[in-house]
């Protein structure tokens, strides 16, 4: 199935080549977007799909009991998913602040996921950022 959508991504790259060589350099910037926006949907689409699934698993997990015995869902790959399609949504979401904010928006964007990854960070750690004294006494 992904051997298609390469294939209909191929098709869709040399079409806008090819419109690009026809009617010039000056519709450059409409036929770059068209094609990235292309992309972005396709990666949404495949992000939801993933999500989709995740969630699937977790319900299924959760509905036979067999959920690890700290109760929670700290899983490597549950990580590794996140910081992924952190770093996904990150690229439109950095060209939407930037584009209208310029700088400011676009280190509001940024405040903005890495607020999420640490938050996301302290619900798998609760302790993270408490100071730890063991071995400290007085």
């Amino acid at each position: 199935m992904t051997d298609a959508r390469d294939t209909d991504l191929k098709k869709e790259l040399a079409a806008t080549l090819h419109a690009r060589s026809e009617l010039g350099p000056e519709y450059e910037s409409e036929l770059a977007d068209s094609f990235v926006e292309k992309i972005d949907q396709r990666i949404d689409g495949a992000v939801e799909r993933r999500l989709r699934r995740t969630l699937a698993e977790q319900q299924m997990q959760v509905a036979r009991g067999t959920r690890g015995a700290r109760g929670g869902t700290d899983s490597w790959g549950e990580r590794f998913g996140f910081g992924i399609v952190s770093l996904v949504l990150a690229i439109p979401l950095s060209a939407i602040g930037g584009g209208i904010a310029h700088l400011p928006g676009l280190i509001a964007t940024w405040v903005g996921i890495v607020g999420v990854n640490v938050a996301q960070a302290v619900r798998l750690n609760p302790g993270l950022f408490q100071r730890s004294d063991r071995g400290h006494e007085d």
